[in-house]
C-alpha cells in the first residue's frame, strides 16, 4: 500500500505536509490553484506558503489573531493572488468569509487548523467541495474512539488535550461530505482527504481511521498534549 509517509518533505509546513501535498497534486493535477486556509498565523510556517511562493498559486489566509495578522499582512500583503482576511472562524460565519472573499464551490485545496472547532466548521462548509482537504485531527484519542469538543464559538485552546476531534470522528464526517481518508502524517498531527471521484486517478487506496492514524508526537504526555476530560460529545 502507497503511504503518503513517504513523501513528507518540509519546506515552510510544519511536519512535511509541503511534501505530500505536492504529491497529491502531480498525481491528480490542478484545476484552478486556489487555496484556501485558516489559522494560517503569520503565514511563515503554513500548509498554503509552498504553494503560494513556489507553484504560482493564488489563495486565501484566514487568521484571527491580530498580531499574527499584521505579520502575516507585513508577509503576504503585496503578494499577487493572495487575499488576506482577519476575523475568526466559527461555523455560524464561515459561509460567510468564503462569498464575501469570492470563494468558488470547488478549488483545489482547502487547510483547516483553527485548534478547536475544527470539525464543526467543515461540517459548515458542506456547500464547497475542495479537491484536497487537510485537517488537524486530536491524536490523543486513537481509533476507534470518537470525540468532538462541545462546539463554542468563543473557544480558545489551553494547550491541553481538548481540542479538535479524533481521527474517526473526522473520517465519517468526511465520508459524509464525500471524502476518503488517505492518510495522517507521521507526527500525528494532520489528516489528507482526498474527494472521493479522486481516488482512482490519485492511486492512493482510502483507509480505515486505524490504518491511517499515526500516535502522537508533539507534546510532554506521552507523546501528546496534558489530557484533560471534556465536555466531549461521542459523534
Amino acid at each position: 500500500m502507497d503511504s503518503l509517509s513517504f513523501y513528507e518533505k518540509r519546506m515552510y509546513s510544519q511536519n512535511g505536509e509541503d511534501g505530500i501535498i505536492e504529491e497529491l497534486f502531480a498525481r491528480i493535477g490542478t484545476t484552478n490553484r486556489l487555496c484556501v486556509e485558516f489559522g494560517v498565523s503569520d503565514g511563515l510556517q503554513c500548509m498554503s506558503r509552498h504553494l503560494l511562493v513556489h507553484h504560482g498559486w493564488s489563495g486565501l489566509l484566514i487568521e484571527a489573531d491580530p498580531d499574527c495578522f499584521c505579520r502575516l499582512a507585513l508577509h503576504f500583503g503585496q503578494a499577487p493572488g493572495v487575499k488576506l482576511c482577519h476575523s475568526r472562524v466559527t461555523k455560524e460565519n464561515i459561509a460567510t468569509l468564503f462569498r464575501e472573499n469570492g470563494v468558488p464551490d470547488e478549488f483545489d485545496f482547502l487547510s483547516i487548523d483553527i485548534d478547536g472547532n475544527d470539525y464543526w466548521v467543515w461540517q459548515a462548509l458542506h456547500e464547497w467541495k475542495p479537491r484536497v482537504i487537510v485537517i488537524e485531527y486530536n491524536a490523543s484519542f486513537p481509533p476507534p474512539q470518537k470525540m468532538v469538543i462541545a462546539y463554542d464559538p468563543d473557544f480558545r485552546w489551553d494547550g491541553t488535550s481538548h481540542f479538535g476531534a479524533s481521527l474517526s470522528s473526522l473520517a465519517e464526517l468526511g465520508k459524509r461530505l464525500g471524502y476518503a481518508l488517505i492518510g495522517t502524517d507521521t507526527c500525528g498531527v494532520n489528516a489528507f482527504f482526498l474527494r472521493r471521484d479522486l481516488l482512482e486517478v490519485s492511486r492512493f487506496a482510502e483507509l480505515t481511521p486505524e490504518q491511517a492514524y499515526h500516535a502522537p508526537a508533539y507534546g510532554p504526555d506521552g507523546g501528546g498534549h496534558p489530557r484533560r476530560n471534556g465536555p466531549y460529545l461521542d459523534i
